[in-house]
């Protein structure tokens, strides 16, 4: 394999998805040199995407015009622009389907790559999923749809991505780059790509063991906020405040880490990849990863537990939950993005509207139609918005957000981010 700038040629590289995670991806690659075919199913994506218009919030309009002009970016939904690719890059999704992993859009990936596999290319994975699918799932489907073999005619190896959208500090370059292979030249070849795009590449002999870090990164993650969940719910009974106590613990400059309590958690990762672990773990061992679950559970209840205290704010306030008027403040899992996918802030809207109240939703980011399953108005964070609410729950604290307004003109308000003070406001 030759990377780009070490030959004249621009190496050849597919990305096969171009969600949050392959659309950085590609046009990185683009930016250092590479000829990226961005391969994705979604055809009304890909129109977007010929018409350089951004859909994650990593990647600026201007970045994909500049590629598409340069003739180093294609997005496209025909197979036969695969063809001639020296590396290809997996980055589709794979989602829990009655909780177990789909990893269908993997294999589908690998079909559609095999026919075009050639002596001395690279496939990389780079989706989420559980120890051992790049070498028993991944593997297999190139091999017997390409009649090559993996680490003898082509490398095989998992790169798992560490994307946190929208985060402007820690990108796609300077993020340290997890590479794994299933032999020692597949790994050289991994760590040849994505040294050429990275600031630090970090080697893992095993692609198993690199498969095991990503689940363990993010279920790190849902055990630990899991723990804060559950002290907050139990906190006011106990006559504590759980902000003061994390603020104090935060002072201690070893052994304590600062995660905030909140309604719940979203995303692809953390209510997806610890699932995947515990998955794992049952079907291979046969026994249960006990914390792991119990974490899930607890996160998973966060929405009916804002519900419930919202219920019992308006109860002191002389109102009943049906036909009172709630204005949910963000929509999406994480602040300062448009990502809505299992965002807490949907079940909620859905448990209230059940309940007979009247919803209104503001979230600048969200600017296409979504469906929470319910009927919810948007509308503009203005004074009068707020003062004919007889609710207001700040659920995703954008930056956007006027929150003295909210602080000077809300009757009531339930804070789940604790970012509002006053008399009026009540924190998680």
């Amino acid at each position: 394999m030759t990377v780009a700038g070490a030959s004249s040629a621009p190496l050849r590289t597919v990305i096969v998805g171009q969600g949050y995670v392959g659309l950085p991806l590609a046009i990185r690659a683009a930016q250092v040199g590479c000829r990226v075919v961005g391969f994705d199913t979604d055809a009304d994506r890909v129109k977007r995407l010929q018409a350089a218009e951004s859909l994650s919030p990593d990647v600026p309009a201007e970045q994909i015009a500049a590629a598409l002009t340069d003739g180093l970016y294609l997005p496209t939904t025909r197979p036969e622009d695969l063809a001639g690719f020296e590396v290809a890059v997996i980055a589709v999704p794979t989602p829990l389907r009655d909780g177990a992993p789909d990893v269908s859009a993997i294999e589908h990936a690998g079909l559609a790559l095999a026919p075009h596999l050639q002596p001395g290319c690279v496939i990389i994975l780079e989706s989420t999923t559980y120890p051992g699918t790049t070498e028993d799932v991944l593997g297999p489907v190139l091999e017997a749809a390409s009649g090559l073999r993996a680490g003898e005619d082509f490398h095989l190896g998992y790169s798992p991505e560490r994307i946190d959208p929208g985060n402007r500090i820690w990108t796609l370059q300077n993020t340290p780059k997890i590479v794994s292979g299933i032999d020692d030249a597949s790994l050289k070849a991994v760590s040849d790509f994505y040294q050429s795009l990275v600031d630090t590449v970090v080697e893992v002999a095993s692609v198993r063991d690199a498969e095991l870090a990503k689940l363990l990164e993010n279920t790190f993650r849902q055990v630990n906020i899991a723990l804060v969940n559950e002290l907050a719910v139990h906190a006011q009974q106990l006559g504590t405040d759980i902000w003061a106590a994390l603020d104090a613990a935060s002072t201690k400059p070893f052994g304590f880490m600062r995660f905030s309590p909140g309604p719940g958690v979203g995303g692809h990762c953390l209510p997806v990849d610890p699932t995947y672990l515990s998955w794992r773990v049952r079907r291979q061992t046969g026994g249960a990863l006990r914390l792991v679950e119990v974490a899930d559970e607890v996160n998973a209840a966060m929405p009916a537990h804002v519900v419930r205290r919202l219920t019992e704010a308006l109860n002191r306030h002389g109102l009943p939950v049906n036909g009172s008027r709630i204005l949910l403040l963000g929509v999406s899992y994480k602040p300062n993005t448009g990502d809505v996918r299992n965002s807490p802030a949907t079940t909620i809207a859905r448990l209230l509207v059940e309940l007979g109240a009247q919803i209104k939703i503001c979230d600048p980011h969200v600017t296409d139609p979504i469906d929470l399953g319910v009927r919810a108005h948007h509308s503009l964070l203005t004074a009068d918005a707020v003062e004919v609410s007889d609710a207001v729950v700040l659920l995703t604290d954008h930056d956007a957000f006027d929150l003295r307004l909210v602080e000077d003109h809300a009757s009531y308000v339930l804070d789940c981010r604790a970012r509002l003070s006053g008399t009026n406001v009540e924190r998680l």
